[in-house]
């Protein structure tokens, strides 16, 4: 990544070059950052009323964290940020959840035992997830694999020795939080009750076949559906990583009622870094519901190199997991990101009337076609299926 000068000469300064290694984005935290600490405050007001949307018709409120999870957050070095999505007032119905995600990167080199990596990580998060009950969080999301380096590419098979049953010890370590902290938390795809009770499991839809990132050595497409589990707190689902890209799995959980959908996520910067803030928003918007997305941090090196699908020589690392961890709301507006190198946590309050204020504003589901769709859908899966195209008589007529 180079700047050129008119004469074509590299002018690319110290402190960028460091920016790029660390993850950062010329020394700061985010975009968000970048652009509050450089532009004068209207401009700021402007750019950010465009990037992020508003909420009910004004900017994002801020929340004041508790100075015990403040304290625990300058202690422990981590990004904390906290918002309040609003809905129009009802009389009748109040619906507000507080809602947290944590984005956090590895504790220990890949090449330590497997078990001092895993102790490492759990330790390195209960601080994280105190600062969370700290704050009053009722449910909280974690990274996908998150007791883990992500070294699904790497298609060695010893990485399976991190694999553990439902009721393992990750999933009992978090039980502990959700009965102490009266929180529902998710573990990639299990979910625990806020009794410490597990309420039920979703496994991955859709197994990425991209460059590094060929899933299927350790495990296959899901088969649990699209379930959306009610809870005290509302209805909550699970969209897991790469199925983000397929705006189908969205759509499903949305019809089966979900009003929270969080998407665990894995994913490096020369990958998918563009596309990150838009999928989820536009997810929000067309399905009526609120989205948590959560990205891990940081660049792990593994011990032996490894190829991938795009033709590029051997190396031992995926890249940077850029973080950049949100909430987005289904009136198309979205929190600031979480850092882009550092550890986080994000806090959200959301009043969820606002899911059906704006299914009832917007009626995509009463103007949808589903029966339209549905005929196309059935008739991709045939063998004979022939795309619905209509071609123009003086296409194939050759011009003199």
């Amino acid at each position: 990544m180079e700047k050129t000068d008119g004469i074509g000469k590299e002018n690319v300064s110290t402190e960028e070059k460091q920016s790029f290694k660390d993850g950062s984005i010329c020394g700061y935290n985010s975009l968000h950052h970048l652009l509050s600490a450089n532009l004068k405050p209207q401009l700021y007001q402007e750019v950010s009323r465009l990037l992020l949307g508003l909420n009910c018709g004004k900017a994002l409120e801020t929340i004041v964290p508790p100075e015990s999870a403040k304290a625990l957050s300058s202690k422990h070095d981590f990004d904390l940020q906290a918002y309040k999505f609003s809905a129009d007032k009802e009389l009748l119905r109040e619906s507000r959840v507080r809602v947290s995600l944590i984005q956090n990167s590895i504790a220990l080199p890949t090449t330590a035992p497997f078990s001092d990596q895993k102790k490492a990580i759990v330790e390195k998060l209960r601080p994280i997830i105190d600062a969370a009950g700290a704050s009053g969080v009722n449910i909280l999301c974690l990274q996908e694999a998150w007791m883990m380096p992500f070294a699904f590419c790497t298609r060695e098979k010893r990485w399976c020795e991190f694999a553990e049953p439902v009721n393992g010890e990750s999933t009992q370590f978090l039980q502990e939080f959700a009965l102490k902290y009266n929180m529902r938390l998710w573990n990639t795809a299990v979910i625990i009750g806020n009794h410490g009770n597990i309420i039920g499991k979703h496994r991955k839809n859709h197994i990425p076949r991209v460059g590094d990132f060929n899933e299927s050595t350790y495990y296959m497409e899901g088969n649990t559906g699209h379930p959306v589990f009610e809870t005290v707190y509302g209805k909550i689902a699970v969209n897991i990583c790469y199925g983000r890209h397929h705006p189908l799995n969205w759509l499903a959980f949305g019809l089966n009622g979900a009003e929270i959908v969080f998407n665990p996520s894995a994913t490096v910067g020369e990958l998918s870094e563009p596309m990150w803030p838009i999928e989820a928003r536009n997810a929000s918007i067309a399905n009526s519901y609120f989205v948590g997305s959560i990205n891990r941090v940081g660049t792990e090196i593994f011990p032996n190199p490894f190829t991938s699908g795009d033709g590029k020589p051997q190396h031992p690392d995926f890249g940077h997991f850029y973080g950049s961890s949100h909430f987005s709301a289904p009136d198309a507006s979205c929190t600031p990101s979480l850092s882009r190198f550092k550890d986080g946590l994000m806090i959200s309050d959301m009043d969820l009337n606002l899911c059906r204020q704006l299914k009832d504003k917007w009626g995509f589901r009463m103007t949808a076609r589903y029966e339209l769709y549905a005929d196309t859908l059935a008739s991709y899966l045939k063998p004979d299926f022939e795309p619905q195209v209509i071609s123009d008589p003086f296409l194939h007529k050759k011009s003199f």
